[in-house]
């Protein structure tokens, strides 16, 4: 099938650079001796959990049960759910789950630890935890000192439960400037008492989770950890080359549209908007496109409707004639992809694959 075929939108996944991303990834933690436990949020499909497990990922990471469920496709031999389990329909969610792989959860309450605990202890299971601490995002996760010390403590008291370690999440770190690797620095020093805290307490933390896909390749430079959770990397997007982590040319996915309308000289209409790319505006300052359009970069798409998007081409040397198809590169690609029911991994111009986007909607 070739790209001429597909009715649009359509979300096609480059396969040259996605795999490209994966290698280049698994590389570097292997050179740096770091778990790469990959959170498959962004694109949610078991065939390429499978992949990543593949190139040597220890495990795969969700956010939810419902998400957990449907990785089992991967049959992954460890799965995190990075993501407190609360209420006892979806802890008996989790425990089928746990019947058949190993399961950790990160958590940062007594409850949610407790919860867990009644959860395995009647299952007749054990369930690793990973207590978050707030790294500096102000999100999830308890303070760093002696809160984080005593909720680790309980883990390790309750029925059902083993402390498998801590978890974090670097989120307030966007952009690799002067002022993130100041940032970086800081955490650092805070992992460092963080690991005082537990020597003297004589807790055992076998794992340190964390990291993100704009912090990937300078997790080296926080000695503590020792696994990391990327999950855009595998595509990239705007924002992610906003960030410094990756440049344009890495970015594998892009969703292709028509040109439906061009009825007003100063705009063209396009066949996607709000609920085909999200709603997620360019993480740089100032920039208020909903995306990058491969095919004429001076072009801006600029305003989104629900099924219409607004490009202003005043500023374009391109003629846009209604039917022309375009390729846009998203600012935020999880959740572009949570918003399409299949996708299409393309090579030289060719559909070699058609995934079903098995884990969008899962919420719950």
């Amino acid at each position: 099938m070739t790209l001429s075929e597909l009715d649009t939108p359509a979300l096609l996944i480059d396969l040259d650079i996605m795999e490209c991303n994966l290698g280049r990834v698994a590389d570097y933690a292997r050179a740096h001796n770091l778990r790469l436990r990959p959170h498959t949020k962004t694109h949610k499909i078991p065939a390429l959990a499978r992949l990543q497990r593949s190139l040597g990922a220890a495990g795969i990471t969700v956010a939810k049960v419902g998400e957990a469920e449907v990785m089992l496709g991967a049959e992954p031999d460890d799965l995190l759910v990075a993501y407190p389990v609360l209420g006892p329909r979806k802890l008996a969610r989790l425990m089928a789950v746990a019947g058949r792989t190993q399961v950790t959860v990160a958590l940062d309450s007594p409850t949610a630890a407790n919860q867990l605990s009644t959860a395995a202890h009647a299952a007749g299971l054990t369930i690793g935890v990973l207590v978050e601490f707030d790294a500096g995002l102000d999100r999830m996760g308890v303070r760093p000192g002696e809160e984080l010390v005593a909720l680790a403590r309980e883990v390790t008291l309750l029925p059902g439960l083993t402390l498998a370690g801590l978890s974090f999440y670097p989120g307030h770190i966007k952009h690799l400037d002067e002022d993130g690797l100041q940032r970086l620095d800081a955490l650092a020093a805070l992992l460092a008492g963080v690991e005082a805290d537990f020597a003297r307490a004589g807790i055992p933390i076998p794992i340190v989770s964390g990291g993100s896909t704009p912090t990937l390749f300078q997790s080296h430079r926080l000695p503590l950890l020792n696994e990391i959770r990327p999950g855009t990397y595998i595509f990239n997007d705007r924002n992610t080359v906003a960030a410094g982590a990756c440049t344009p040319a890495d970015c594998a996915v892009s969703i292709m549209v028509t040109v439906v309308s061009n009825a007003r000289g100063a705009s063209v209409m396009i066949d996607g908007g709000s609920k085909t790319f999200s709603s997620d505006r360019s993480a740089v300052a100032g920039d208020v496109t909903c995306g990058h359009i491969v095919e004429a970069p001076d072009a801006r798409f600029v305003k989104m409707n629900e099924e219409h998007g607004f490009v202003d081409v005043r500023d374009s040397s391109r003629h846009f004639a209604v039917g022309d198809r375009v390729r846009v590169i998203p600012n935020h690609v999880c959740v572009a992809m949570n918003l399409h029911e299949q996708v299409y991994g393309v090579r030289g111009g060719e559909v070699e694959q058609v995934w079903r986007v098995e884990a969008r909607g899962k919420l719950q």
